[in-house]
């Protein structure tokens, strides 16, 4: 009996293979990465909501008033020197913007894509497109575009503007991300948290100089005296691209198509000089990764606490210790180098711009004193959680006073001889010496005065200063103690040091054996101010040092 084989299998037609699905192309997901992390980056806290919103409407007000300011120059024989300079003072904000905020564009890091297996070309191209998108882009087309309309005249120029302002938006977005992709270590290293920290005493010091600069030109013909500048910085990208508009409404095309070019290669080669330091930041090891050079370590192991140069010059014992560990602390402590060099700075900047601008008098010098004399403000809150081992040599109030004698003597050795240089600097502009000394003296006043009250402030109203944010300088929920123990102290100071400050502005034409007598009665009731303030402080110190330790480790 046979059986019947089955029948065999129909054979069944090739599957078809499915499609591909489409990839999306680098930029368009660079694009959508900045904007899932900016979202997500405000939904994390309302206060920094609150900040975004608030830059974008103080933005949107600052580019509708220039815009309307730079169709009223439509016209003006000064349109072009305007525009010109104004450009070249933006493209500069765009060049110094990663050098002093290098956290302000932090999802464009390109250190942080080193793994990802991308080419250099593709990921310039996406890093840029991807650079355009944010508040400042925005403003900086609508100050370009207004630029444009102030110096566009006729058809031609109306051509060569179609085509200058976005190279003046890119080269701008560019210079910038070339900037920080050369400087990224750099920026994310110590020394570049130091660098963003002065970026406060920047501001400051620019301020002062277009305040001068503004009343210098709101004179009679002011205007002409910024040709000269205008001419130089035309033919620099990416200002040279707005130039050529306005050559191009003169009919000088020449002119303006060399001008463009200008832009254009100045625009390649930042696009080749970025992609050239992508490619290095990717392929090249990072140096705090190498293993320092044998030797050196060796000799810093060896050398004794207090056995350089700087410690030869300091007196012995604890005063010399402490002082050391305080001058060390504004040379090495990014949060402290950056306070004291603001108070250097802008302390000798106002009394000296305000002489240039005709406003000056020795009282000016002041200024520079008392922004000093907030330095002992707050001594413990720089020691941050680390004062546990200063707590740990204090036993009684000799103890406490011999720390903050230390600490105010580390001050005064700074502060002294700046005084003196910023009085000497102000009256040699001023061409006054009559009231040189009482002056001097009303401001030894005041420093004594400020430095006493900063030992008690630091004694009863010790906060945190956090060390995680470069821009927080209390640590949140002591804020009001902050202001509080400053903004009183300062008018504390100020009565504290009347009984000098009032002769020395009642006897202004005093004669030179007057004037002696008030500097010298300065300098004792100075000494006498911070011999009063570290007494007054030194008991509290001693009985509280768990209470301060807390109020100093909440950063």
């Amino acid at each position: 009996m046979t059986t019947a084989t089955p029948p065999a299998p129909a054979p069944t037609p090739a599957s078809s293979p499915a499609p591909a699905a489409k990839v999306p192309s680098l930029t368009s997901v660079f694009v959508r990465l900045k904007l899932s992390i900016l979202k997500n980056g405000l939904k994390q806290s309302g206060g920094r909501m609150a900040a975004y919103i608030s830059s974008i409407a103080f933005a949107t007000l600052f580019a509708v008033g220039m815009l309307f300011a730079f169709l009223g120059l439509r016209g003006s024989a000064d349109a072009g020197t305007v525009t010109v300079l104004l450009v070249g003072v933006l493209a500069l904000g765009w060049t110094v913007m990663p050098l002093f905020v290098p956290s302000g564009d932090e999802t464009l890091d390109p250190s942080r894509l080193v793994m990802l297996p991308l080419r250099p070309r593709p990921l310039t191209r996406a890093l840029l497109v991807a650079s355009l998108v944010g508040v400042g882009p925005a403003l900086t087309l609508v100050l370009t575009l207004g630029a444009a309309l102030a110096v566009a005249r006729g058809a031609a120029a109306a051509v060569v503007a179609v085509l200058a302002v976005p190279l003046v938006l890119v080269g701008c977005v560019a210079l910038s991300r070339a900037v920080a992709a050369a400087n990224i270590r750099l920026l994310t290293s110590r020394k570049g948290r130091d660098l963003a920290l002065l970026s406060g005493l920047m501001i400051a010091v620019g301020m002062q100089f277009v305040n001068l600069g503004a009343q210098r030109l709101s004179e009679a013909g002011g205007l002409a005296t910024l040709r000269p500048a205008a001419e130089v910085v035309g033919w620099l990208p990416p200002a040279s691209a707005v130039s050529a508009i306005d050559a191009a409404g003169d009919g000088d095309y020449a002119v303006a198509a060399v001008k463009l070019l200008i832009s254009a290669a100045a625009l390649a080669g930042l696009v080749a000089w970025w992609q050239r330091s992508l490619v290095r930041l990717m392929t090249e090891p990072d140096g705090s990764t190498i293993g320092a050079s044998g030797g050196g370590g060796a000799k810093a192991e060896d050398t004794p606490a207090g056995a350089g140069r700087l410690g030869r010059m300091l007196p012995d014992g604890r005063a010399g210790a402490v002082m050391e560990r305080s001058l060390r602390y504004i040379w090495r402590d990014p949060k402290t180098k950056a306070s004291w060099v603001t108070s250097l700075a802008v302390g000798l900047i106002v009394p000296v711009v305000n002489t240039v601008q005709g406003n000056g008098s020795l009282y000016w010098a002041c200024f520079a004193t008392s922004m000093l004399g907030m330095q002992m403000f707050n001594q413990f809150g720089q020691d941050t959680s680390a004062f546990w081992m200063v707590a740990q040599t204090i036993a009684t109030k000799a103890d406490a006073y011999a720390e903050l004698r230390a600490r105010a003597m580390a001050l005064l050795a700074i502060t002294l001889p700046y005084t003196l240089l910023v009085f000497v600097a102000t009256a040699a502009i001023l061409g006054e010496w009559n009231g040189f000394a009482q002056v001097l003296g009303a401001a030894l006043a005041i420093l004594g005065a400020m430095v006493g009250l900063g030992a008690v402030a630091s004694a009863y109203f010790p906060y945190s200063i956090p060390q995680d944010s470069a821009y927080k300088n209390v640590a949140p929920g002591q804020g009001g103690l902050a202001w509080m123990s400053i903004f009183g102290s300062m008018f504390a100071a100020a009565a504290l040091c009347s009984p000098v400050l009032v002769p020395a502005i009642l006897m202004d034409d005093s004669d030179a054996v007057t004037s002696m007598g008030l500097l010298l009665g300065g300098l004792l009731y100075g000494a006498l101010l911070i011999w009063g303030g570290l007494k007054l402080a030194a008991p509290r110190v001693a009985k509280r040092l768990p209470e301060i330790l807390a109020a100093v480790s909440k950063g």
